[in-house]
């Protein structure tokens, strides 16, 4: 099996938000997931002298070599031209042919042990990494699934997670992806754990992090269903890191999903959508008693209005 490369090199004077809105072009043509480069940064120590390093910004997208990849790659160059056209940014687009076996493990080279928060080191599985005493360290090999610690909004949700839960409660991630904020609870001491997601591939590699990190099987569950169609109980944390539309949904069940003294925590929310999310989260009966932000991302704690 096949598949193309296609690399957008891009100079702009903006570069978070013309890496997003190159990202998106992507998105929209089926990808659920990108690679992002950033120039060279001196690297930490801890992550070994073979780490790759760059001279230009570029986002990454792989395709199958299929009937489909020409409609592709004429949306992208139409939609990188009008990028150029509006200012946003210069391009250059270079697409490579590659095998399977080389593409499945290509976007490891991007992935390094990162600190979020106060104590949590997100470590791949195939790196080394000199912990320290009061470390967290999880370890995680995302596979096809969104949540390598690395995204805005993954590392929001965990630093929100690490503030609010307390040891023993019980905690719910809708839209649990490789697992990591499940992960991160368990290390941080949370008692029952449960995971949704609606993409059996997502579930799978869940299960697998969780053991790879020695998470209890007897107090985790991972659920195959939308959202929280399948979820009865209710839980002291709830995080849902997922984007506008399936928030807006969410939140018409965060009063069932969520103790009368638990916290909600929302991601993967940017600036544009902040405005009807908190109309809508005043309405339905919860305080916004934190918000925290990355680049163009927010993430929310919300909690139950007092009666």
């Amino acid at each position: 099996m096949k598949w193309i490369e296609v690399k957008i090199f891009f100079d702009s004077e903006d570069a978070v938000s013309a890496a997003d809105l190159i990202s998106d072009i992507f998105y929209d043509c089926g990808l659920k997931g990108v690679v992002v480069e950033e120039p060279a940064e001196p690297w930490s120590d801890d992550w070994g002298k073979d780490a790759v390093q760059h001279e230009r910004y570029a986002v990454i997208g792989y395709f199958l070599k299929d009937e489909a990849v020409n409609r592709h790659f004429e949306i992208i160059e139409e939609r990188i031209k009008r990028l150029e056209k509006e200012g946003a940014c210069q391009c250059q687009m270079i697409c490579s042919e590659i095998n399977e076996t080389d593409w499945a493990e290509s976007w490891k080279d991007f992935f390094w042990p990162t600190k979020i928060g106060e104590r949590i080191i997100v470590r791949p599985a195939w790196r080394e990494y000199a912990e320290n005493e009061d470390d967290i360290v999880i370890h995680i090999d995302p596979g096809m699934a969104f949540g390598t610690g690395t995204h805005p909004t993954t590392c929001l949700c965990i630093i929100l997670i690490e503030k609010y839960l307390q040891t023993g409660d019980s905690f719910l991630d809708i839209g649990s992806g490789s697992g990591i904020l499940m992960i991160a609870a368990a290390k941080l001491g949370a008692g029952k754990i449960c995971g949704t997601d609606h993409d059996s591939v997502a579930i799978d590699i869940a299960r697998k992090n969780l053991r790879l990190n020695v998470v209890s099987e007897a107090d985790t569950e991972v659920k195959n269903c939308h959202l929280a169609t399948e979820v009865t109980s209710r839980f002291d944390i709830v995080a849902a890191n997922l984007s506008r539309e399936p928030v807006l949904v969410l939140l018409n069940d965060a009063g069932r999903l969520v103790n009368d003294d638990g916290v909600l925590i929302l991601s993967g929310i940017t600036e544009d959508d902040k405005a009807v999310l908190v109309k809508k989260i005043d309405r339905l009966g919860f305080d916004i008693i934190e918000a925290v932000t990355k680049e163009d991302w927010i993430a929310m704690a919300c909690r139950l209005k007092r009666q």
